[in-house]
């Protein structure tokens, strides 16, 4: 199969979150099993597209409304990925340094959709599979369907995966000229709630539905931020595919960004050597249990609940703890963490901000990892985390739910907790406290067996592979 992936992010050319990493390794493993696979993405202004080379595939206009505005598509000439990756450039929209915009990211991701499907109309043949990441592409399956200037698209399928249905890219109707013609008798595939909704609009327009883990999916009938009733009647076409991650990027034998590589065999020793030296570079004691955050600092994540439990669960354990912080979002979180870093010398430190190869090195020096998270429709850090020798301590939701045991189940190997609260939260670190000080033994075995877990792409790369064979049966 030709399989066509739209996204607003993929690692290493740009990463905000999750998408990123998803994006940047379902596509390689697809082509690793047979397929091919293509990125097609904006064309920002990041290190990655200063560092390699390009070839121009194509050159053309798009109309986003009155305006016109030329755009090429870049291809990264020598294959580095693994798959054919494409970036879409528009000057004064897409060759920016910030991957979002709080002003004008409708107009953005509007015209990387319009270019991305006015380069596919060009081709001699058609892909088989279109398949959209969260709303910054949710357009496509209304525009390929129904948009007059696409006709030729229209018998493609088209898959739309949500990443996170928080944000579902809404604007006003007052914007509806941005649209090519299209029989406005289908202007009611766009509106949900009296605006124009993205995200609505692919779930009712693309042929199958998947998020990025199957509790995150049950999650969305009962909680989707208005879009609950959608979920429930389209459930038939809706599928939960839990996320992989890179086995060949997420590998403490070979990590690049690890001056020590360990396996199986000496994870408890090099471990240790890899906690001394983030301990003395953050000022922490490394005979205390780590504890790390590694994530955005926003309250989707529980973020905001951190600077209250670290300091009581400090207090608790009378400084017989270590936290770790590296992250970056809400400007108050940020704020308090600082603080706390004032506050609790040798107990407590951050690191504000995003350093892809620092969250290497906690991963490989900590010994639990906290996700307390409200909403997590998979979580990817747990299984870096898992990978790497670190227990999770996890709030039982979404994708946390589906890859975390509790130790205190049968074959169980993490903590886990119900409630997005202070309470929980500390009440989880006191039972990891309790399994660094008195249960060390135990603590080393369980190191040695997370990490023969698998959680590669190879599984959901087949689970992908039903729905696409599904849906082109399905005509």
């Amino acid at each position: 199969m030709e399989i066509i992936h739209f996204a607003a992010e993929c690692y290493p050319v740009a990463k905000v979150g999750g998408l990123a990493d998803v994006v940047g390794a379902l596509p390689k493993y697809q082509c690793q099993a047979g397929h091919y696979a293509k990125v097609v993405m904006p064309a920002y202004d990041t290190r990655f597209m200063h560092q390699n080379s390009w070839q121009n595939d194509y050159q053309g206009y798009i109309y986003l409304g009155n305006l016109e505005l030329p755009y090429t598509i870049l291809r990264e000439s020598t294959n580095k990925l693994g798959y054919d990756l494409y970036c879409v450039y528009i000057q004064g929209l897409t060759d920016r340094k910030n991957i979002y915009s709080e002003h004008d990211d409708t107009e953005r991701f509007f015209a990387f959709q319009l270019a991305a499907l006015d380069w596919i109309n060009q081709w001699q043949h058609l892909p088989d599979i279109l398949h959209c990441h969260d709303h910054h592409t949710a357009l496509i399956p209304f525009l390929k369907q129904y948009a007059w200037k696409f006709q030729k698209l229209r018998n493609i399928k088209t898959v739309f995966t949500i990443h996170n249905g928080l944000y579902q890219g809404w604007f006003s109707w007052n914007k509806l000229h941005y649209f090519p013609a299209f029989d406005t008798w289908k202007s009611g595939l766009l509106d949900w709630a009296g605006t124009i909704n993205p995200m609505s609009s692919a779930v009712r327009c693309a042929d199958a539905i998947t998020t990025v883990s199957p509790s995150y999916m049950r999650e969305l009938q009962y909680s989707s931020y208005g879009l609950e009733i959608l979920f429930q009647q389209l459930s038939y076409k809706c599928y939960g595919i839990l996320n992989g991650i890179d086995y060949e990027v997420w590998n403490p034998a070979t990590d690049t960004y690890l001056d020590k590589h360990y396996t199986i065999d000496n994870v408890n020793e090099v471990k240790a050597q890899h906690k001394q030296e983030i301990c003395e570079t953050f000022r922490l004691n490394p005979d205390n249990p780590l504890i790390a955050f590694i994530g955005r600092l926003v309250h989707e994540k529980g973020a905001d609940l951190l600077p209250q439990a670290m300091g009581q669960a400090m207090y608790e354990t009378q400084g017989r703890i270590c936290f770790i912080a590296l992250g970056s979002g809400s400007s108050q979180i940020e704020y308090e963490l600082e603080r706390l870093k004032i506050y609790c010398p040798g107990i407590f430190n951050c690191y504000i901000g995003y350093h892809e190869a620092l969250s290497h090195k906690i991963y490989a020096a900590a010994d639990f990892l906290l996700m307390p998270s409200r909403v997590e429709p998979c979580g990817l850090n747990q299984m870096y985390a898992l990978r790497y020798g670190t227990i999770p301590i996890v709030r039982r939701v979404g994708g946390l739910q589906d890859t975390v045991q509790d130790i205190g189940e049968w074959e169980g190997f993490g903590i886990c907790f119900q409630q997005p609260n202070v309470l929980d939260i500390i009440h989880a670190t006191h039972r990891a406290t309790y399994l660094y000080y008195y249960n060390f033994d135990f603590l080393k075995s369980l190191r040695q067996r997370i990490m023969t877990f698998d959680n590669s792409w190879q599984n959901s790369q087949r689970k992908y592979e039903q729905v696409y064979r599904k849906i082109l049966q399905e005509e």
